[in-house]
């Protein structure tokens, strides 16, 4: 059995393992030690995925894709599960179970990285089922505040259904194809085999799949555990299983022959939702925090452009892995700040920031310039290599569509940016929580200008990248 091929999965799982023994033994005062032993094991565990770039195989009998974009996937699962760790001994350290975060937030990563290498449809709701468990307990891990139990709620319940619905999908694919195996069901797919079943079957787990993503029709969750849960886990939980659950359904998208099913169109029309029903909503909020989760919504709607194209460009994987960087730096940045500045949430109170807290406001501009797509920021390239890869597929109306909410999304950025840049000061100079937030915001300010200005190289490594199962695959 080839275990070295999940090597970085077995590094988080004993990490993980480590860190709760030591939360339960340390005392109360030292539970900040175990963020130390939880990044020492990230960073052991992105070595051994770095050293898998440029692997491409099937592995386990096919239950596991090793390829490039999985791997790409992996490593911003663990970078971001790192950026969210190192931010949280100042915001936890008043809880009395601060060691037991990290081994959480370490067992959620394992999730979101089963999602992405999943080569089979059982491996997909092994990951979701994981990831949605521990991010309930992530959601309402402030369990003395209401809202942050009233958002874990909804996080569950919409989950408890999304994947209900999920594994009722799995069982009629399964039925109508005979096997959950991606790789055989790419061939059966490609002699022809089709029902009504069988497409209810992939809907049903299109569903299951956008809830982890924040798509609709399953995105409700995400505005309220932006706004509620503890920042570092709204940070993880907006970006992390978003990544892993991206990957699995581009993977699933890619099995269906192009000219065979409507998939493609389907995938699109959720797209156009997605991203307009985000952006819509976005444009009310008084809530920095609740924005910036709507505004997650409306960046899965881009996302599924990428999944729409997939197997019609080769421009489709790479483009769909940049934007997922791209967003991931941005959204972890504007949550970076958010936690600096102790969590203030309400948009008035940011009035004159740049005046009282510079630096923080001008990370929080750029992680939300990014977002918006302008450049040379991160997300400019993301945004544009996803309209490039649309048109490129043949979906350039998908393109317009996704441009035009490109500019909606500016308006309500700008509602924060305005008064942050040229409104007055309202009362003292604003508190921050310490050094480790500080070190977070001023990485992820660095990462959104840097992955701008390097895009050139990483979009090469990119372009390598593959995506299987393809037929001529062997699985080992």
């Amino acid at each position: 059995m080839p275990v070295g091929d999940i090597i970085p999965e077995i590094a988080v799982l004993l990490t993980a393992v480590t860190v709760l023994l030591a939360a339960t033994l340390l005392p109360r005062k030292r539970q900040a030690s175990c963020a130390w032993l939880a990044l020492a094991g990230l960073a052991v565990a992105l070595v051994f995925c770095a050293v898998q770039v440029g692997t491409s195989k099937l592995t386990f009998s096919g239950v596991w894709a090793l390829d490039g974009a999985s791997t790409w996937a992996r490593l911003m699962i663990l970078g971001t599960t790192a950026f969210a760790i190192a931010l949280s001994p100042d915001w936890m350290k008043t809880d009395r179970r601060h060691g037991e975060f990290y081994a959480v937030l370490l067992f959620a990563c394992l999730g979101a990285m089963a999602l992405a290498g999943a080569a089979d449809l059982m491996q997909v709701v092994m990951g979701a089922l994981l990831s949605s468990v521990t991010g309930y307990t992530l959601a309402a891990y402030h369990r003395d505040w209401s809202t942050s139990v009233e958002a874990g709620m909804k996080y569950f319940l919409v989950g408890a259904l999304a994947n209900t619905v999920m594994v009722t999908g799995v069982v009629l694919m399964l039925g109508m194809v005979g096997t959950t195996d991606f790789a055989k069901m790419e061939t059966t797919l490609a002699a022809g085999a089709s029902s009504p079943l069988l497409m209810l079957g992939f809907g049903l787990v299109v569903v299951g799949l956008a809830f982890k993503l924040g798509a609709v029709p399953a995105h409700v969750w995400m505005p309220d555990v932006a706004e509620a849960a503890p920042v570092p886990a709204a940070a993880f939980l907006t970006v992390a299983p978003k990544i892993g659950a991206a990957i699995a359904l581009v993977r699933l998208v890619g099995l269906f022959p192009t000219d065979a099913f409507a998939i493609r169109p389907v995938i699109a029309i959720l797209s156009v939702l997605t991203m307009t029903l985000g952006n819509l909503a976005a444009l009310w909020q008084d809530d920095v925090r609740r924005l910036i989760g709507w505004s997650s919504v409306s960046q899965s709607g881009y996302a599924l452009m990428a999944v729409t194209v997939v197997g019609l460009t080769e421009q489709a994987v790479p483009a769909f892995l940049f934007f997922l960087l791209g967003y991931a730096v941005a959204n972890l940045a504007a949550f970076a700040v958010v936690g600096h500045l102790r969590g203030r949430t309400d948009r008035h109170d940011y009035s004159g920031l740049v005046a009282t807290r510079p630096v923080a406001a001008t990370i929080l501009v750029l992680s939300f310039l990014s977002l918006v797509g302008i450049p040379p920021l991160a997300g400019f390239v993301g945004k544009l290599e996803l309209f490039v890869a649309s048109m490129d597929g043949g979906y350039g109306w998908l393109a317009i569509v996704a441009i035009a909410n490109t500019v909606a999304s500016l308006f309500y950025y700008l509602r924060v940016i305005g008064p942050l840049s040229f409104g007055e000061a309202k009362g003292a100079r604003p508190q921050i929580l310490g050094g480790w937030s500080s070190a977070c915001m001023s990485v992820g300010g660095f990462l959104v200008l840097t992955i701008g200005l390097g895009a050139g190289v990483l979009l090469a490594a990119l372009e390598r990248a593959t995506l299987l199962p393809l037929i001529s695959s062997v699985a080992s």
